[in-house]
């Protein structure tokens, strides 16, 4: 089960990381914005072609702070969520996300890079309430200094943008298993 889970992790954490491409050769060939998130589509032969993706940076630097990339498998039915935060947290002490109906468990980062931490998880249920809350939400977490903080999330346009992710990507996938025609 573990080995499952872990090939489906693998498979949507590629869906997301293409999600976040910026190579020109890696460009989407559809993008969408949806209230304050994106839907992007690759135009790719995999199981998971979409993903939409928010990101809040610092008004006063431009620089990015939190983004929120979702990726989903139309062949599992399995999402994974990647969220990224900025160095300086407690690494112990993970994060939540909170909306006006709905706290998350705690989830543990899995890496910090020199660009933030971040949280990686399959789940869908966590994806179901924030389709189902709006239209702001938070991302709890704890500082180095030992203070609590809350990041703001968007949820303008989440559901929207979800039901468009998961649409696309199944066409995609339905397109790409169809037989070639002679």
């Amino acid at each position: 089960m573990k080995l499952a889970l872990t090939g489906i992790a693998a498979g949507l954490l590629l869906a997301a990381g293409a999600a976040l491409a910026q190579a020109p050769s890696d460009q989407p060939d559809l993008t969408k914005t949806v209230g304050d998130w994106q839907v992007r589509c690759f135009n790719a032969q995999k199981d998971n072609p979409c993903g939409q993706f928010w990101e809040q940076a610092d008004p006063r630097t431009g620089q990015r702070e939190v983004t929120v990339s979702i990726g989903y498998s139309p062949g599992v039915d399995r999402h994974l969520v990647v969220i990224s935060v900025p160095l300086g947290v407690s690494i112990t002490k993970g994060l939540t996300v909170q909306t006006n109906s709905y706290t998350s468990p705690l989830m543990h980062y899995r890496t910090c890079t020199r660009d933030g931490c971040f949280v990686q998880v399959v789940d869908n249920s966590l994806v179901e309430a924030l389709a189902k809350s709006g239209p702001e939400g938070k991302l709890n977490i704890a500082g180095d200094d030992g203070k609590s903080y809350s990041l703001p999330l968007s949820l303008k346009g989440f559901a929207a943008a979800h039901d468009e992710m998961v649409s696309d990507a199944k066409a995609r996938v339905k397109q790409a298993q169809a037989p070639a025609k002679p």
